[in-house]
């Protein structure tokens, strides 16, 4: 269960600062009480969270020979994908300016369509569904599932949400200070070399 925790936590931690999901919380603190933000953006990454440990769970019924190939390929290639793209960044990049459009955009839309709806509801029902969304399909999301497959379910669950639950505190309360003082390049170097050794890890114990 303590590898499963610190996995989580660690894997997610690291994926999440400058991710979609971190500038949305940015943005919306800027606009709004930060309470209700980050109460809003904590309960989309958990039931997030809580939705791909139970598929995590499903998997884990498939043959084990195919779920252990399975965990350790993707971790491997999410690992790979990252240090490529790490190593094409500038070393005093900051954070993807395109990430960053990508999150100003999708609070301008949701922020149009409530614009007279501005109640305590309102502000963390937008800040759910953004954050749900922006998640969706998101590598932090396949992480999760692999790892719930073959490993504790409640280790995965409370280290990835306390994962999700530091860069939410760090996004809605320095997120606007920060963000442009984040190496988009350290980061995504780092989450490269975890997911890796998670693979490594994942390929040492399934043998």
């Amino acid at each position: 269960m303590l590898t499963a925790f610190t996995a989580g936590l660690l894997l997610i931690t690291f994926s999440e600062l400058g991710d979609k999901t971190f500038f949305i919380a940015v943005i919306l603190s800027m606009k709004h009480s930060r309470r209700l933000v980050f109460a809003g953006v904590i309960a989309a990454l958990a039931a997030m969270t809580i939705l791909s440990v139970v598929v995590g769970q499903a998997v884990s019924l498939l043959p084990k020979l195919y779920i252990y190939y399975a965990e350790v390929v993707l971790f491997i290639a999410f690992g790979l994908k990252l240090l490529y793209e790490g190593m094409k960044m500038l070393p005093t990049s900051a954070c993807d300016t395109e990430v960053v459009e990508e999150a100003k955009d999708a609070v301008d839309k949701a922020e149009k369509q409530l614009a007279k709806q501005k109640t305590f509801w309102a502000i963390i029902l937008e800040t759910f569904v953004l954050t749900f969304m922006a998640e969706w399909g998101d590598r932090t999301q396949f992480a999760t599932i692999a790892l719930a497959a073959g490993n504790n379910p409640v280790g995965v669950t409370t280290g990835a949400i306390l994962g999700h639950s530091i860069c939410a505190a760090i996004a809605v309360i320095g997120g606007r200070m920060l963000g442009g003082k984040i190496s988009e390049r350290t980061l995504t170097l780092i989450g490269g070399f975890l997911f890796i050794l998670f693979g490594i890890i994942a390929a040492v114990e399934g043998a």
